[in-house]
């Protein structure tokens, strides 16, 4: 016989909870991180998306940064001065200007996450290889779901 339970809607409360709480000191701790290197975390925050999502306009910067685009112009601006990015033309049209990362901005974004993952490394060094590969698992689960559902309903 299958084995069935419910899950309370606290739980739910204590999961999303947790969840902000572990997010919230992540992004406290990469903040801290950032303060060593020659940039800003709204900078971070651009450097990321480009360096998943590759090339972008401005407007799709802004557009998944939730800023203005005269925000987002002037973070490209000082991170152009700085050399972690620059501005080319798209080369289907040439009225269209992408924003393209180089190469000091992705060694910037690895060295980061590099030294994130060294911290979450060190919260779990008491978890069991199983908690850990439990803990993947479902996080990976959780993320797919989300990507899924929001997809649907796009």
């Amino acid at each position: 016989m299958e084995k069935t339970y419910e899950v309370s809607y606290r739980q739910f409360e204590d999961i999303e909870k947790s969840l902000r709480k572990v997010a919230d000191l992540v992004r406290q701790k990469g903040r801290e991180i950032l303060t060593h290197f020659p940039i800003t975390p709204p900078q971070f925050v651009a450097l990321q998306w480009l360096n998943e999502y590759g090339d972008m306009t401005i407007g799709e910067l802004s557009d998944r940064m939730h800023l203005a685009c005269s925000t987002t112009t002037d973070l490209i601006d000082r991170m152009e001065k700085n050399e972690l990015v620059s501005r080319v033309k798209d080369e289907s049209d040439r009225r269209v200007v992408r924003i393209h990362l180089k190469t000091k901005g992705q060694e910037i974004i690895l060295e980061v996450i590099k030294k994130r993952q060294h911290y979450l490394a060190e919260m779990l060094e008491d978890f069991s290889c199983e908690q850990v590969n439990i803990l993947e698992e479902n996080l990976s689960m959780l993320l797919e779901t989300m990507k899924t559902k929001r997809e649907i309903r796009s």
